[in-house]
Formats: structure tokens, C-alpha cells, sequence
């Protein structure tokens, strides 16, 4: 039996971060293939028991997980959003969840033949979205503006909005069926939904502020060690959740998302390694639970799959969901364009697929025979919000002016002195621009020269989810550490393609010296040239040189009429006086120079480059330009663009 019990465990955990990793491999939702699996692990292969997954303890964990989930959701969310969001964002969490349940409750009872009552909760459960559907896509699509934070506030504080409606639903099904109440009625049931609904929210507060006060004092006077920090906060928030589910059942959930939003707006302590455990135990979680909760099912639901839940589906997406954003957010200063692209964001996760599990399981004995139908009706809806969305949310989004189909901003991972002068000048040429750094001072300083610059891990999940990208096309790293560059491009590799990945070598001999230590696959692409390093460029700048966007006045060689060549621009410049950085193509597209035997510059281009206090400068003219030696070789004059006209 131990050992039945141990090959189980194995296999879920197996089962759960692999089918992630394949889904980060084929670059689809992971949710489509963790459902698979768990599906083929349970009712199909027999790999996990369903008769076994039916018992009291996977509830509990179940209930648990999520609300470890929505604990590290809320550890994202900035209150400063909400200036900005706040009225959107709050009618989309009520009154679209009012209008999203009664709708999916209708349609549940005439197109699926759910009795009323059922179908009622069947619309409470499907009125919650998740987080852990909603961001990933917002990190694949990169939409513009406030749009994305709007999608990311309603995604996270949906779920136990959604789920406390569900739960008083349920009550209120329990208390009417509930033979030994002589009493129940309409309006037994009416008072039971408002005194749930306060003690709710009233133990919620209370057991959140009491466990964000009590963390934050623990952390701020530093009482327990580095190593127990993340295992003294998982300690609370789990202490938390019980506390508040025993003293008011289901009042959980809101308690933990109150306090992972308390504890990331709070100014006295801080909670950066706490989201980094978080955002591996999320893993870990939501892989655990799509794989148990699909095992669960038997191969029966698959009965209650029909035409009839295809086109409920498409009442849900089509006209549901977008009839709920454009209600409530009437009176908002919210274009058509991006109401259009809220109403098509709504997937479900693992919170519907988790509390309509709970649910089945509590209404057997009330609905013996329609409850069996709920369960495989929320996966499926899970399944087909999720790969509808997920393959369309990109292109609309693209249609819709909300995304760039090629982005040309740059995101610049380190901020010192020379990195800034670089973006100063990207940003001139009207290009987005956006910095990070963990230096408070290197953030600092670019504030105060115009640039959009923020203090960060870059190794972090949250930084991803922060960071506005929208419009943003290339990623640079231009760090003194080798080895933080390297990890931070397999980081973002689920963001940005790994072509617009680039790393700037810390030293001349990270790449090709003897001390070079990581393997050419687990680096970005070169960053102007294999040749060029961190150190290069900080000397160069440091000791006079100039960012100067510079243009070719020459024709090209009979060689190769259309362009030039690296050679030419650097002729008898080997002391590297000549650095190009960027090239300005047809005065639209910004391309990075990363392999010199590959740049091509036409007559057409504009080229970024540093020029070094070494290079042979003529001003006679009234022209800060450089010309390469003319006694042997092809000669390219390049003039400075911003340079006064010649008299």
C-alpha cells in the first residue's frame, strides 16, 4: 500500500512539470496538455486510481492549493494601478460577474437541460477566470497600455469573487434541499446569502490584515533566519487560510488574495525572495492539480459531452462574455478597441476546474443524476476558452492597434552610465525604451534623464508580469555577470523569441577566451559583435566617446552595389574606434547589430554606433564625420545625421 501510494505521488509530480516544460517547449497553453495527461494517467491508462482521487484529502488540498495560488497572484498586483484602472476594474468584478453568472446560468439550463438550481451554480463557477491562464497570455500578446493591467487585476481578483459567489450558491442549494429544515425558503435563503456574504468578507479582513501585520513584523525585525523566511511565510499563509475556512467556510480564498495584495503594497519590508518561492511552489501546485482533478474524472463524462456543449461554448465566448465587458464598463473612459480585447479574454482555470470538483462531490446526494454532468461541462469549457483564446487573443489584439505584429522597443536589462546614454539615444529616434536593474542608484539616475527605468530581479516571475512590454521587440542584457545574462535569457525565452534574446560578453574573453565557462546554447545571440564586451563599451564611453546616429554619403563598392560591409565602415579602425550598435532600417525598423560577418548596411540605413576618442575625426567641413582610410581599400564616409549642413 506505501508503495501504491508513493508511485502515485511520483506520478503526478512527474506528470505535472513535465507536461509544462513540453507545453513551454511546443509554446502552448500548459493547462491543454496537463488536462491531457491527467486524463490519460487516470480514466484511460489506469496510471492513477479515479475511485481513489475521490476521497475528503484531496479536497483539502485541493481547497489549499488554491489558495496558496491566489496568495502569489495578489503578490503581483500594484495598488498605483488602480488611479488609472480602478473603475473598470471594480465594475468588471461585480457587475460583470453578475451579468457572466446569470447568463451562463440561463444558457446552462436551456441548451444543457441543467435543472435551474444546478445551472444557477453552474453560472457561479464559470464566472471566474484565474491568473494562472490570464497572464501567460498576456505575456504572449504584450497588449499596449492600461489594457493588460485591467485583464491582470480582473484575472486575479475574480477568483475568490467568483468563488465566494459559488459557495453561497451552494449553501443556499444544501439549505433548500435540506430535509431536516422545515424553514427553508425564499426568503431563509435570501438572508443566508447576505449573512454569508458579510461574515465572508468581515473574517477575510480580519484574518488578512492580522496575518500581513504579523509577516511583516516577523520580516521587518528580521526574528527568523534567511533560510526560514519563505517556510515561516508559507506557515502564515497556510494558518491563514484554515483560520479564516474554519471561523466561516470558504472565506479563504479572499483572505489569502487580501494578503498577498497587503504584503506587496506595504513599504516596510521586503518580500522579493518571498515571490521567487512562491513562483516555484506555483508550479509545483497548479501541475499537481490540473493532473489530479482530470484523473478524477471517469470515462462516462464523456457522455455528457455533446453538440449541445459546443454551442454553449460559443454563447459563452461570443456573446456572454463580451455582453459583460461592454455593460460594465459603460461610462469608462475605455476605447472600443480595448473593450474588444477584454471581451475576448476570458479563459478559465483551475479554480473553476477545483471548486466545480468540490461542488460535485458535496451535491451527489442532492442531484444524483445531473451533478455527474457539471464536472466534464466546466473541463471542457476550460479546454475551449483556453485554446480559443490562447490562439486568437494575439492576432485580435494585433487587428485591433492594442499590439505591434513587430515590435521594435528595447528593453534594456542593466542601467549603468553607458547603457544609458545608448537608450537616451534610442529613445530620441522615438523607439520605446525601457530599463531594469536592481541598482537603486543606476534606476535612479535614469529616472532623472527621461527614461522609464525600474528596480528589479531580472531572474523574477513577477518581473515579467510588471513590467509593461508592450511594444517592446529586442532584449539586451548589458550586465557585468556572464552568468546572471545567461540565466536571465533562458528566463525570458517564454516572452521573447530567441532571436531578439542578445547578451553583451562582461570581458573580451567571455566568448571565445580560455576562461569562457558556459555553453554557446544557454547564451543570447551576440550584442554588437562577438568581439564587443561590457568592459569595451564602459571604457569607451568613460573615456570621451560618443553615441552618434550616423548615415553613408559614399556608393557602395562594384563588389556588392545594394551594401556594406562591417570591413568597410571599420577600415584601419582596429583599435575599435567604430562600435555600431543599431541599425535604423528605411527609417522604421530598428535592427541590432549582433554578428558582424552578417551586418549589412544599404545606402538607405541609418546606423547607431559608438564613436571612440581614437577616430580620425574631419570638421572642416562643419560635419562630425568619419572616413575610413582611402590608399588601399573601398572607403565609406559616415556622417553624423544631427550634424549642422554644410555652408
Amino acid at each position: 500500500m506505501p508503495e501504491s501510494v508513493l508511485l502515485a505521488i511520483t506520478i503526478v509530480i512527474l506528470l505535472g512539470v513535465g507536461a509544462q516544460w513540453m507545453a513551454w517547449r511546443l509554446r502552448v497553453p500548459s493547462i491543454l496538455l496537463l488536462l491531457l495527461v491527467g486524463f490519460l494517467a487516470g480514466p484511460v491508462l489506469g496510471l492513477l486510481e479515479p475511485q481513489s482521487l475521490q476521497g475528503g484529502w484531496l479536497l483539502a488540498f485541493v481547497s489549499l492549493s488554491i489558495g496558496i495560488i491566489l496568495f502569489e497572484g495578489g503578490l503581483s498586483l500594484r495598488l498605483s494601478d488602480l488611479r488609472e484602472v480602478g473603475p473598470p476594474v471594480l465594475s468588471l468584478t461585480t457587475i460583470g460577474v453578475l451579468i457572466t453568472g446569470t447568463l451562463s446560468a440561463a444558457a446552462a439550463h436551456y441548451l444543457l437541460g441543467f435543472p435551474v438550481s444546478l445551472a444557477v451554480l453552474i453560472g457561479a463557477i464559470l464566472t471566474v477566470t484565474g491568473p494562472t491562464v490570464v497572464i501567460p497570455l498576456l505575456r504572449h500578446v504584450r497588449p499596449k497600455g492600461r489594457v493588460g493591467t485591467i485583464a491582470r487585476w480582473e484575472g486575479i481578483a475574480v477568483d475568490p469573487v467568483g468563488a465566494i459567489l459559488a459557495v453561497l450558491v451552494l449553501e443556499t442549494l444544501l439549505l433548500l434541499n435540506d430535509p431536516s429544515n422545515t424553514e427553508a425558503g425564499a426568503e431563509a435563503a435570501v438572508e443566508h446569502v447576505a449573512t454569508g456574504l458579510g461574515l465572508e468578507i468581515f473574517v477575510a479582513l480580519g484574518v488578512s490584515v492580522t496575518g500581513t501585520i504579523l509577516l511583516v513584523l516577523i520580516l521587518r525585525r528580521r526574528l527568523v533566519p534567511d533560510f526560514l523566511r519563505n517556510s515561516v511565510t508559507l506557515m502564515i499563509v497556510v494558518t491563514a487560510f484554515v483560520v479564516a475556512n474554519t471561523l466561516q467556510p470558504e472565506s479563504g480564498l479572499l483572505a489569502t488574495t487580501l494578503m498577498g495584495v497587503a504584503l506587496a503594497n506595504q513599504p516596510y519590508a521586503s518580500v522579493h525572495r518571498i515571490v521567487e518561492f512562491k513562483e516555484n511552489l506555483q508550479v509545483l501546485l497548479i501541475g499537481s492539480l490540473f493532473v489530479l482533478l482530470s484523473a478524477r474524472l471517469e470515462l462516462s463524462a464523456l457522455e455528457h459531452l455533446d453538440q449541445r456543449v459546443l454551442v454553449f461554448l460559443a454563447v459563452l465566448v461570443v456573446l456572454v462574455r463580451p455582453l459583460a465587458v461592454f455593460v460594465s464598463t459603460l461610462g469608462t473612459k475605455l476605447s472600443w478597441e480595448e473593450k474588444a480585447f477584454l471581451s475576448w479574454m476570458a479563459p478559465r482555470g483551475v479554480v473553476a476546474a477545483a471548486v466545480a470538483s468540490l461542488f460535485a462531490f458535496q451535491l451527489r446526494r442532492v442531484y444524483p443524476g445531473a451533478v455527474d454532468g457539471m464536472v466534464p461541462i466546466v473541463f471542457a469549457v476550460i479546454v475551449g476558452t483556453v485554446a480559443i483564446y490562447g490562439l486568437t487573443a494575439a492576432p485580435l489584439a494585433q487587428w485591433l492597434g492594442l499590439a505591434e505584429p513587430d515590435p521594435n522597443g528595447v528593453l534594456f536589462v542593466g542601467a549603468a552610465a553607458w547603457v544609458r546614454t545608448v537608450a537616451r539615444c534610442v529613445q530620441d529616434l522615438g523607439y520605446r525604451v525601457e530599463l531594469l536593474d536592481s541598482n537603486p542608484e543606476h534606476v535612479r539616475h535614469a529616472r532623472e534623464e527621461g527614461l522609464s527605468a525600474h528596480r528589479a530581479d531580472v531572474l523574477s516571475q513577477t518581473t515579467i508580469d510588471e513590467v509593461d512590454l508592450s511594444g517592446i521587440g529586442h532584449l539586451l542584457f548589458v550586465i557585468p555577470n556572464d552568468e546572471v545574462a545567461s540565466l536571465g535569457a533562458l528566463h525570458f525565452s517564454d516572452v521573447f523569441d530567441s532571436t531578439n534574446i542578445y547578451q553583451l560578453a562582461a570581458r573580451p574573453e567571455s566568448r571565445h577566451g580560455s576562461e569562457e565557462m558556459l555553453p554557446q546554447h544557454l547564451r543570447g545571440r551576440p550584442l554588437f559583435g562577438k568581439a564587443t564586451s561590457y568592459q569595451l563599451l564602459d571604457e569607451h564611453v568613460a573615456g570621451g566617446g560618443e553615441v552618434k546616429v550616423l548615415e553613408p554619403t559614399s556608393v557602395p563598392s562594384d563588389e556588392h552595389p545594394d551594401y556594406y560591409t562591417y570591413e568597410e565602415l571599420s577600415s584601419r579602425h582596429n583599435d575599435r574606434g567604430l562600435i555600431p550598435l543599431f541599425l535604423l532600417r528605411g527609417g522604421e525598423t530598428l535592427e541590432v547589430v549582433s554578428e558582424m560577418e552578417q551586418f549589412r548596411m544599404r545606402p538607405d540605413d541609418q546606423l547607431v554606433a559608438v564613436l571612440g576618442s581614437s577616430l580620425n575625426r574631419g570638421d572642416e567641413d562643419g560635419q562630425d564625420g568619419i572616413t575610413a582610410d582611402t590608399s588601399e581599400e573601398e572607403t565609406v564616409e559616415l556622417v553624423d545625421v544631427e550634424a549642422p549642413p554644410e555652408d
